[in-house]
Formats: structure tokens, sequence, C-alpha cells
């Protein structure tokens, strides 16, 4: 599968933005889903992941409560909502696909990535 993230950009401290991944084929809902970010001269961290029905989803504690990840499944497309943005979440983000759902953190997992989007978030 290919996924082509969109969406990032430059937003205030306070400020929302929604990403999109949009995958490639007819399989899309046979993977499950996942959102990285690394910023600069940082690792790159898990930040939330999604089930194959959208039915259950799991955030890292530092964005919990502020971002929220859903699916379309029809339109092959997984979102990542965004709000109360920190300058500390500034980084790029990528989602990833993989087939099961084992250590859904673990970045290594996953088989498949985009290509990456810039969130610049300014105080």
């Amino acid at each position: 599968v290919q996924l082509q993230a969109s969406g990032g950009g430059l937003v205030q401290a306070g400020g929302s933005l929604r990403l999109s991944c949009a995958a490639s084929g007819r399989t899309f809902s046979s993977y499950f889903m996942g959102w990285f970010r690394q910023a600069p001269g940082k690792e790159r961290e898990f930040v939330a992941a999604i089930s194959w029905s959208g039915g259950n989803t799991y955030y890292a504690d530092s964005v919990k409560g502020r971002f929220t990840s859903s699916r379309d499944n029809a339109k092959n497309t997984v979102y990542l909502q965004m709000n109360s943005l920190k300058p500390e979440d500034t980084a790029v983000y990528y989602c990833a696909a993989r087939k099961d759902s084992g250590s859904y953190y673990d970045s290594q997992r996953y088989t498949y990535w985009g290509q990456g989007t810039q969130v610049t978030v300014s105080s």
C-alpha cells in the first residue's frame, strides 16, 4: 500500500490542524494504521494508532485528550485531528500501516510509511 500524508502547516499555539493520510489500493480496511512524529534531533515517536474498523484508538500520553484519530475506509483515508496544539508538537508527522496490531507504539513493526508532513506550532 502507498500512503500520502497531507494537511500540515504553520499554526499558532492553541490552534488546530487536521492531517490526512490517503492510501492506495482496495484493501485499506485490512491495515492497522499509526501516526508517528519526528522533531529535529529527536527520535521518531508514537503519536496515535487506530484499528482496522476504527473502533479502537490508542494515543501517546503527550497527546491524549488533544488529538483524535479516525478513518474512513470507503475513502481509504485516515485522519489525525490535532487540537490545542503546543510548540512541542512541532515535528514531521508520518502515517504508517501494518497488518497486525501488536506493540502498536513500535515504529519498527510498521511496514508501510507515508512521506511525512511538517507541522509547526509557533508560540
